[in-house]
């Protein structure tokens, strides 16, 4: 899948190896990620949760530290959609 922008929303698509993921990050919009197949760890400000294909989808309220992290054996394949036609993100 190809990502994607419009005049509201940015979509990408992730796919990564064990143990891959971005560092902990925030922006100043909601992000939702919906796990295709594998397994991350999503940290959510003081939260960690784990999530595996299929499972429903988890939003990252605005301005709330975020990372996710392949934590799996298999490769992590994620959509991850942006409720902003431009990637605003600020590394902590």
């Amino acid at each position: 899948m190809a990502d994607f922008h419009s005049a509201t929303m940015s979509v990408i698509t992730n796919d990564l190896a064990p143990g891959a993921g971005p560092a902990l990050h925030r922006h100043p919009y909601e992000e939702v990620f919906v796990i295709v197949s594998g397994e991350a760890t999503i940290t959510l400000g003081d939260e960690t949760v784990v999530v595996r294909g299929g499972d429903p989808p988890v939003v990252a309220p605005p301005h709330v530290p975020h990372a996710f992290k392949n934590t799996g054996t298999d490769r992590l394949v994620t959509v991850d959609i942006h409720a902003s036609p431009v990637f605003e993100t600020e590394w902590l």
